[in-house]
């Protein structure tokens, strides 16, 4: 794979004006950078967050791949074969269906999700040209594949040493069910790595929860259906067969402010927070953050 040092600033540029729209950001040649939802930052925190061990020889599958940002760095870590996997974000021309999100956030109007909406095109796969470039870019040798995680025969795909299923856990319809199937495609003592969005509700942290969004509730996005707390998640990776979870966030503090203050006072006191199973309460709204976890089969 080429070195980001190595590319030329005028190839990356050419790029950039192809495609001016990305996902993830990603530095394509020094201080080239594709316009992500987010600055590049962010994403390298992201990746530090998910707490990688030593990556030289290892496969990778990395599930809901988009750009391509987490599936080129674990290939500049070391990784023998990596697979991109996607077909949701590949499918759509999700740079134009971001304007009509927008649209949505400014008027409150409703929007259809991606795939009913005037920019599914799965015959194109539009969504897939800036990865594609990006991929080209870098002479990398990462392997995309387009298939529906949740419908798609895994076999043919095999079993993989590590398993990144990064944001799209709170997509799935069945959380439970789509955490089986990242069992099944993790080798024998193998990694998956999950992040997603969570949520906590403070005093209620043994217990498990998770919210559901029936609209367009979390960041007015009509695909995001769950938000579990980490009880729930590792819960749910354990049903799923991993059998070793580990929860590597720290839980959000609770607020505690005015009424909901004196209220969790008062019910720490008395008998009713024992028969409530809970201790002083801030705030019963969900507390929310991203939860990453590690699961090993």
């Amino acid at each position: 794979m080429r070195a980001v040092k190595d590319v030329p600033r005028e190839d990356a540029q050419a790029v950039l004006q192809a495609y001016p729209t990305w996902y993830h950001s990603i530095e394509l040649a020094p201080d080239v950078v594709t316009s992500g939802i987010a600055p590049l930052e962010h994403w390298e925190a992201s990746l530090r967050s998910l707490q990688l061990p030593d990556m030289h020889g290892k496969s990778v599958l990395d599930i809901g791949a988009s750009d391509g940002f987490f599936s080129f760095a674990v290939e500049r870590m070391g990784a023998a074969r990596v697979v991109a996997l996607d077909y949701y974000a590949w499918s759509a021309d999700m740079a134009e269906y971001a304007k009509d999100w927008r649209e949505s956030k400014r008027t409150g109007l409703p929007l259809p999700s991606p795939q009913e909406s005037r920019h599914w095109r799965p015959d194109e796969l539009p969504g897939r040209r800036p990865f594609d470039a990006a991929r080209e870019l870098f002479a990398s040798k990462v392997e995309p594949v387009v298939g529906d995680f949740m419908t798609m025969d895994l076999t043919p795909l095999g079993r993989f040493d590590v398993v990144l299923f990064l944001g799209v856990l709170y997509h799935m319809q069945d959380p439970l069910a789509a955490l089986r199937r990242v069992a099944s495609v993790t080798a024998p003592h193998g990694l998956a790595v999950i992040e997603t969005e969570a949520m906590e509700i403070a005093g209620l942290e043994d217990r498990s929860f998770c919210e559901f969004f029936p609209g367009m509730e979390l960041n007015n996005d009509p695909t995001n259906w769950w938000a579990p707390n980490a009880t729930a998640l590792a819960g749910l990776c354990s049903a799923a067969g991993f059998r070793e979870v580990t929860i590597l966030t720290k839980r959000p503090e609770p607020r505690r402010q005015g009424r909901a203050k004196a209220l969790g006072s008062w019910l720490a006191k008395t008998s009713i927070a024992s028969k409530l199973g809970v201790g002083a309460i801030a705030d019963h709204s969900p507390l929310r953050y991203r939860a990453y976890a590690h699961a090993r089969v």
